[in-house]
């Protein structure tokens, strides 16, 4: 009996995500076919049927896992301890330092190689 009502929790399911993606498709058609109204309107009137579509996509199994996880990463970027501002300043000038290093040791890499290719070959400059 349990099986059954999955299944049939499953079905209304598709129905309602069916509903929700034929219902966003038709606001981004309207969107576009009303194109001749005010820009304001439509994004209004679309946002709204975004709003609608979202309200019955989070009405199925998968849209309540979806807010689940969405309310488990919230709580989750809650704990994570961010740097300072000094700290992140100096992580940067450190980054900006090693990469202007590191270019200036391949520039001078690339013009040994150069030189030695020029001398080898007897041509260039």
């Amino acid at each position: 009996m349990n099986a059954k009502a999955e299944v049939e929790g499953a079905g209304l399911d598709r129905v309602k995500l069916a509903a929700a993606a034929i219902l966003l498709i038709g606001g981004i058609y309207a969107f576009y076919h009303f194109a001749a109204y005010s820009a304001l309107l439509r994004v209004v009137l679309l946002l709204a049927v975004g709003g609608g579509a979202a309200a019955i996509a989070l009405q199925t199994q998968p849209g309540r896992d979806l807010w689940q996880f969405i309310a488990a990463a919230r709580m989750e970027v809650r704990k994570v301890v961010w740097p300072t501002r000094q700290e992140t300043l100096q992580t940067t000038l450190v980054v900006i330092v090693m990469v202007l290093v590191l270019a200036i040791v391949l520039w001078l890499f690339d013009m040994v190689l150069m030189a030695i290719l020029q001398a080898v070959t007897g041509k260039g400059a």
